[in-house]
């Protein structure tokens, strides 16, 4: 028996020597050697090829319409707008177009949708803002807003920037708000009447002839306007016509003042009001005015209940008879004492049918348009986007009141 313990261990030496090889193969082909690395393919031999050239996504376009007659060195303007796009890698050089007296943007607007751009940009007053608005209204292009005017009333209202580096900004990289626009047309037709004006029980306005699915939009008919703050008749637009474009410019929005103060005792007139095809309502007023936003310069509320995106007009009859009865519908306003005054009368509707007893002038946003006996509003809910600065942006503070 002892004879045999040399052999086991000659065959356990031969085991322990075996699994010691064993071993060793087994983790040399784990280990990242030399050998190892050279016959395992690299990893850039996974990746498709045409990973390494992939397109790039072509740049943005921006129209710009542009009012030169509100700056003194439109050059520079140009520039410093070219250059704050361009520090956009993602927007291409923008194209600027500049309105002229004939054409206050209309026409550039649609030939910026002609080119198919993914924004387009109003630089001037009221006016400028409400002629691009105009033609954008019921397309897919959103509008960005550069405030350069009197009033600026679109722009206070939606608390853009004044600033034009800030306004450019937030029209590059602020949030699209879909907002109501206000639709006016002068001595309506019966073909341009809704139906729901013959039949009061219909639940709301036709809508106006600008073809919402259109992506270029279409052009309305010559008697039909958008607004996109106010529109009136009466007195307001008595003081729009009455104040000159050197006043503006020389005394700003303070002009406007002074020819109310010419124009407060002008004549009341005899209008009927037809509210969302009810029965006519009478009054005897000095001002008709629509709104779809309610706040003016100055800080003054004249529509407390009005929101840009409600999908409601409101309306105000301003009925005093002489400056005893101004000066207590100036006080109810300015001291901001609730809605209801005895000389002022408030209504809110989707719209309404004005009639006179004698043609009256006729303003929107600021422009007076000409005069009418009969003039139909109604308003397009949420038909226009508009950009506005992104929640938590620098830019998204509230204007000072001039």
């Amino acid at each position: 028996m002892t004879d045999s313990w040399p052999v086991i261990l000659a065959i356990l030496a031969v085991l322990v020597v075996l699994a010691a090889v064993a071993w060793f193969a087994t983790s040399s082909s784990r280990s990242p050697g030399r050998h190892a690395s050279s016959s395992r393919p690299s990893r850039s031999s996974f990746r498709p090829e045409q990973a390494e050239h992939t397109p790039t996504p072509p740049r943005k376009q921006v129209a710009v319409i542009l009012n030169p007659s509100k700056f003194d060195d439109v050059e520079a303007v140009r520039a410093l707008v070219t250059k704050a796009v361009l520090d956009h890698g993602e927007w291409d050089e923008p194209t600027i177009r500049e309105t002229t007296v004939d054409d206050p943007g209309y026409g550039q607007t649609r030939a910026a949708l002609a080119d198919d751009v993914d924004l387009v940009c109003a630089i001037g007053g009221d006016g400028t803002v409400r002629a691009v608005a105009h033609v954008l209204t019921g397309t897919s292009t959103p509008m960005g807003l550069v405030p350069a005017g009197t009033g600026n009333l679109l722009g206070r209202n939606l608390e853009l920037p004044l600033d034009l580096a800030e306004a450019v900004e937030v029209a590059l990289t602020g949030r699209n708000r879909h907002i109501d626009v206000g639709w006016l047309t002068l001595d309506p037709t019966s073909e341009q009447s809704s139906t729901e004006e013959l039949d009061p029980g219909h639940d709301g306005p036709t809508e106006p002839d600008v073809g919402a699915d259109d992506e270029h939009g279409s052009d309305p008919a010559a008697n039909q306007h958008a607004f996109l703050v106010m529109a009136g008749l009466g007195l307001d637009a008595s003081i729009m016509h009455a104040t000159s474009d050197q006043a503006k410019s020389r005394i700003g929005w303070g002009a406007y003042v002074a020819s109310g103060a010419q124009n407060l005792l002008g004549a009341r007139f005899a209008t009927r009001l037809r509210i969302d095809g009810g029965e006519p309502i009478a009054h005897t007023a000095r001002t008709i005015v629509v709104g779809n936003c309610g706040k003016l310069t100055g800080g003054i509320t004249l529509m407390p209940d009005a929101e840009i995106d409600d999908g409601v007009l409101d309306v105000v009859a301003v009925t005093p008879k002489g400056i005893v009865g101004w000066a207590g519908v100036a006080v109810h306003i300015l001291a901001k004492r609730g809605r209801n005054h005895p000389k002022m009368e408030r209504y809110r509707c989707q719209s309404i049918l004005v009639s006179l007893d004698a043609p009256q002038l006729v303003e929107i946003d600021g422009d007076v348009i000409g005069q009418a006996s009969r003039v139909r509003f109604e308003v397009r809910p949420k038909s226009l986007i508009v950009r506005t600065p992104s929640p938590g942006s620098t830019q998204a503070k509230p204007v000072v009141a001039a």
